[in-house]
């Protein structure tokens, strides 16, 4: 059965109908139709169930605050669940299905809940799931996890594609209705650079469907008319489909365009999630019409009377062959006439008001032989899966019936409340406009910058200005006193559109119909359609004494759907008012968080899915490594040699020859990964006095010196060689895996504690190729290529120079991590692999040999040298690790300094790093825990220490390892069990964590 009207549907084009499938049900529409229209077009009035009681769900508006119109689109790779049919355009081949049931639509075993819904109130479950506990987690658990959400998740690999997009504008305008079209008509004629977003496909918003004329001309021409002198604008940018989603401080703006999504058959990204600077921003996002609440408002078939005159005049379609109009307003007039018009019934329009005269608007519905009942409201909804009648009774009373109305769709309007959410993600404040019923954007009191200057201006309903001339003429003041704050000016003759004036009564604040409703009649009045919340829960939150409107919100549930309260959430907060005996502000009102409507997750990471989620980085000599027999491993986003491969060799062969030939004859490292950041200023040295343990400030150029860098909690978070380049610039090596974190963490300080200081800093990580020369063959190697007087007297232990190795631009650092004669030399990384070349060549005949990072980890363990991530995890201080020379007695100040002094911290039962040896020469296992006498209070053995890192010394064939022990150096000599979990208990001796060239004769050479 079809309900398309013979006129209307101003959005269709009927030349190209479109198919598509409900519920594997094969339908028709039009090209230009929603989800929404399309079935309703095809009769098909329940769409879903709601959460709590799966009551039958029809839609109810017609735009992104649908709450009840949630499907199931695609299939497979192309699934997406939770889409509102309202914003979903129809295409050929579209699949849709309905969600939240079993096992059917029609036929839903969960519905039985509504006749458990005395024994579901709001909160139950924080009461009913408690006792008794052992039920928890065989009864309770499995039966929420089964219920809980709404939709499917998909379980295949989505397949579209995704893009950020960076734009930059002088005014950004949100909202494509005709306030912001005239605002940004107003800003583009001044000069300035505009981008204006609508998130429809259309242009205008309501006007074209409510009519008016604006200077002389219906109001669809003007905005067309309007449309065209905007995309002739050189200076203006028009983005339909393209949602404002958050707006945060400093006219920073997130955009959310859906490119796609009704024309799947096209190549490109899916969705764009644009990333705004904007000088000033111009919300015109409108505002949506409220529901009125009387039992049985959410039956199918009850909708929003504005939507219902959308479907008419838009789409062309009827809901309903005779409705019933029930408001508190004028607007809802609009509707009637419009039905009226269209050739469709309307039996009564109850008006909750009582007026002393009829407005221009109730002239015209009696003059079209529509019944106005003023001062009447509906008792109840009759019908089940869609309307089927109403019940009448006194807006007054308590809910007495008068009389039946037979009926097929009701159109409610319970007044406007401008949509003020991005005026308030970035701090903007609310008043109550009593006239209106609503909060709109206090403009006292707007979102500010850094330099405490408003940057977003709210424009026509948005603002709280609601007749056709009002919106226009706010709209152009907005737009004109925005661009002049930003230094542009209007032509003289630019001036604001006059629009026809249609004079309307007051409306009423009406809550609850009728006034003075019985229980019952309570009980089956509904706020949030999704959640399943009723007037009722409401008054109970409040009468169990959840009286702020954030706990209420959470004990109900209220607004906490997926349209995010957008039609409950002024009704939920007059219910609590009414049963608190308080003024609506007063109670005011819950947050409001980007976004606006619901994004997709793929939007958010754009292009990082895939292997380019997180982008593999590799350094200049990776592919050598590759082809070389290296075996990688990931160390952060870093994929680095673990070992070099040669022939059949296993990877424990590898690394015990390239432990062996390092010590005797020279091996290289690429120690590109290590962060590298240079800080920078004439605060710089006090700056870095404060993130390091030690000195740094004193550090003379052409000299380095090891730090320490703790939390401000005291705990170590990194190391590394720091380098004094000049006056006022530092080099700072960092760990592989620290490079972003440390400079972000500096940067923290710098922005958030001290702003004030004159520092600069830049992470330079990838700018330098560098290479390790390590081995006792090191410095006969640099001097073959020679350039740069590398001697033990020219370059002596912890000093470095700029100069040239075989013909390389480098800077050369005499550090070692291994203990052995070391150069660490860095080179740009255009030269890295050029350099590495050379540096084979140049070592050939020196036993010169490539090795990994396993190599690395046991040269260092060898020589006691503490690595960040394997002696520290987090709760670590340097004192744990015998560091307290990397600690400065000559500050008055660094961080963590003040956390290490607590008594926790300077607990000398705190474990405590020390070397450890088996008894029989075999490697302890990674991360084993030491038992010592006792039990703990849960039985087990008491733990005296663990394993921090452990290797095999190819070096000195046997097992070392070092480790965290209470009261570890005072027990040298001791042997401690460590049980494996191999079922074998290791016996280990307690030694010093040096356990190679303890003198360290052989780097010092």
């Amino acid at each position: 059965m079809s309900t398309r009207l013979a006129t209307g549907g101003r959005l269709l084009n009927t030349d190209k109908p479109v198919n598509f499938a409900f519920n594997g049900k094969q339908m028709r529409g039009y090209e230009g139709d929603t989800l929404a229209s399309a079935l309703l077009a095809n009769d098909q009035m329940l769409m879903g169930r709601s959460f709590k009681y799966h009551r039958p769900r029809g839609v109810v508006a017609s735009g992104a605050e649908e709450p009840n119109g949630l499907v199931n689109l695609g299939s497979e790779g192309k699934f997406e669940p939770n889409q509102r049919v309202t914003t979903t355009e129809i295409f050929e081949g579209l699949e849709a299905t309905s969600q939240n049931h079993w096992p059917s639509l029609e036929f839903d075993v969960g519905a039985i809940n509504k006749h458990l819904s005395r024994f579901l109130p709001a909160g139950f479950y924080y009461k009913m799931f408690m006792y008794p506990r052992a039920a928890w987690k065989h009864v309770y658990e499995p039966i929420i996890r089964h219920s809980a959400g709404l939709g499917k998740a998909p379980k295949n690999t989505d397949v579209d594609t995704y893009e950020h997009f960076y734009a930059f504008c002088d005014v950004l305008v949100i909202g494509g209705g005709v306030a912001g079209l005239e605002a940004a008509r107003t800003a583009g004629r001044s000069g300035a650079k505009v981008l204006l977003l609508e998130q429809t496909e259309h242009w205008g918003g309501r006007a074209p469907v409510d009519g008016g004329t604006v200077d002389g001309k219906p109001a669809a021409e003007f905005v067309d008319d309007l449309v065209a002198e905007l995309q002739g604008m050189e200076n203006v940018q028009m983005r339909s489909r393209t949602m404002g989603a958050g707006v945060y401080d400093h006219g920073y703006v997130l955009g959310y365009e859906r490119l796609t999504d009704h024309a799947p058959q096209k190549t490109g990204p899916r969705h764009r999630l644009w990333r705004i600077r904007a000088g000033h921003v111009i919300t015109a996002t409108g505002a949506i019409e409220r529901p009125l609440s009387f039992a049985g408002n959410d039956i199918p078939g009850v909708m929003l009377a504005a939507a219902v005159r959308d479907y008419v005049v838009n789409w062309g379609v009827s809901i309903g062959d005779r409705t019933v109009v029930v408001t508190n307003n004028d607007n809802a007039y609009l509707t009637a006439i419009a039905l009226k018009h269209a050739g469709l019934d309307v039996p009564a329009i109850l008006d909750a008001r009582v007026l002393p005269q009829d407005s221009t608007l109730m002239e015209q519905a009696k003059a079209l032989g529509i019944r106005v009942m003023m001062g009447h409201a509906i008792a109840s909804v009759k019908g089940g899966k869609r309307v089927t009648g109403v019940t009448v009774c006194s807006q007054a009373g308590e809910g007495a019936v008068l009389e039946e109305i037979a009926c097929d769709a009701v159109a409610m309007s319970g007044g406007w409340s401008p949509v003020v959410h991005l005026w308030s993600h970035c701090g903007g404040k609310l008043r109550w406009d009593t006239a209106q019923a609503c909060f709109s954007p206090d403009l006292d009191n707007p979102p500010k910058g850094a330099d405490g200057m408003g940057f977003v201006t709210p424009a026509g309903a948005a603002s709280g200005m609601f007749p056709l001339d009002d919106v226009l003429c706010d709209a152009h003041a907005a737009a004109d006193g925005v661009v002049t704050s930003l230094g542009f000016k209007l032509p003289k003759d630019a001036a604001a559109p006059s629009a026809e004036r249609r004079e309307e009564a007051p409306m009423a604040p009406v809550w609850l119909m009728p006034q003075g409703a019985s229980v019952k009649l309570r009980e089956k009045t509904w706020l949030d359609y999704q959640n399943d919340v009723k007037v009722s829960d409401v008054r109970l939150a409040a009468q169990e004494g959840f009286v702020s409107v954030e706990h209420a919100k959470r004990y109900t549930t209220l607004g906490m759907a997926t349209d995010q309260g957008k039609l409950s959430n002024i009704n939920g907060l007059a219910t609590l008012a009414g049963a608190l005996d308080a003024d609506i502000p007063t109670v005011g009102t819950t947050t409001f968080r980007p976004p606006y409507h619901p994004i997709s997750m793929a939007s958010i990471g754009g292009e990082a899915r895939g292997p380019v989620f997180q982008p593999i980085r590799r350094t200049p000599m990776h592919d050598w490594h590759e082809a070389n027999g290296a075996e990688f491993e990931p160390v952060g986003q870093w994929r680095r040699p673990y070992a070099f491969k040669r022939g059949s060799e296993s990877t424990h062969d590898a690394v015990n020859r390239e432990v062996k030939n390092t010590r005797i004859n020279m091996g290289l490292l690429d120690a590109s990964t290590l962060g590298k950041i240079i800080v920078k200023g004439p605060d710089a040295g006090k700056f870095l006095d404060m993130l390091y343990t030690n000195m740094m400030s004193t550090l003379k150029p052409g000299k380095c010196r090891y730090g320490l860098m703790c939390s401000e909690n005291g705990f170590l978070i990194d190391d590394g060689v720091v380098a004094r380049v000049d006056e006022d610039t530092w080099l700072c090596h960092t760990t592989t895996g620290g490079a972003e974190t440390i400079h972000g963490h500096m940067e923290e300080w710098l922005q958030t504690e001290w702003w004030d200081w004159d520092v600069y800093v830049a992470n330079v990580t990838e700018q330098y190729a560098q290479v390790a020369v390590v081995g006792p063959n090191a410095r006969k190697c640099l001097e073959k290529l020679g350039g740069t007087d590398v001697s033990k007297e020219a370059l002596g232990f912890m000093e470095w120079v700029d100069g040239e190795l075989g013909g390389f631009k480098c800077r050369i650092y005499r550090i070692s991590f291994s203990g052995e004669l070391s150069y660490e030399i860095a080179v740009d990384a255009s030269q890295g692999q050029a350099f590495w070349d050379a540096l084979m060549v140049a070592g050939n005949d020196l036993g010169v040999m490539p090795y990994g990072t396993e190599c690395l980890h046991i040269l260092r363990a060898e020589k006691g040298f503490i690595m960040i991530g394997d002696e520290t995890d987090g709760t670590v201080i340097p004192q744990d690790l015998g560091l307290h020379w990397a600690l400065s007695k000559k500050k008055e100040d660094y961080l963590g300094k003040r956390a290490q002094e607590r008594s926790h911290m300077a607990d000398p039962t705190r474990w405590k790093l020390v070397g450890l040896e088996t008894t029989d020469g075999s490697t302890l296992p990674d991360g084993a825990y030491a038992v010592g006498e006792g039990t703990n209070a849960n039985g087990q053995r008491n733990m005296i220490g663990r394993v921090t890192s452990t290797y095999h010394s190819a070096n000195l064939d046997r097992g070392i390892a070092m480790g965290l022990v209470l009261n570890g150096p005072d027990r040298m000599g001791e042997v401690i069990d460590f049980p494996g979990t191999d079922g074998k208990t290791y016996h280990a001796r307690i030694v010093d964590p040096v356990f190679y060239d303890k003198e360290g004769e052989k780097q010092n050479v």
